[in-house]
């Protein structure tokens, strides 16, 4: 079996990292020596404008993205089932976040016009989308439509 990568910024200090997703739940740790926290991939990961496109082209696994916002009632609704998710898949897909008002740029460029939308995406393509609050089963098809074995 082959091994998959994801490459991630630590979520406390930004230092890329490569991370051998058959190791997620040994919480591998940041490789910068003054950070060294763990880097925290069963709950979703934050993406921005400036690590949207890196996380996505260097993910050997499944990437199942969020396009919210703070102040959306029904993205206030869906994160627990989106977190849920996160944890179920940690180490088959990488479950991320992307805050539409902090990120003009990918939500422009993914043509974000309601949210919550969600984007499966696999060898750094979408292959499948999904706008509205949507329950578990639907977020699992989109895994799986993107390649995920449930």
């Amino acid at each position: 079996m082959t091994e998959s990568y994801v490459t991630v910024p630590c979520q406390f200090c930004g230092t890329r990292n490569k991370v051998n997703m058959a190791r997620v739940a040994h919480r591998p740790k940041c490789r910068n020596a003054d950070c060294a926290k763990p880097i925290l991939l069963d709950r979703p990961l934050p993406l921005t404008d400036q690590t949207f496109s890196d996380v996505i082209a260097n993910a050997d696994v499944p990437v199942l993205v969020d396009f919210y916002a703070d102040w959306c009632g029904p993205c206030k609704a869906m994160a627990p089932t989106f977190d849920a998710v996160a944890g179920e898949f940690a180490g088959r897909a990488l479950v991320a976040k992307l805050n539409t008002d902090h990120a003009p740029h990918t939500s422009q460029a993914f043509n974000i016009r309601s949210i919550p939308t969600i984007i499966a995406f696999r060898g750094g393509k979408a292959v499948a989308q999904q706008m509205g609050a949507v329950p578990k089963a639907q977020l699992v098809q989109l895994l799986r439509d993107a390649g995920v074995s449930t």
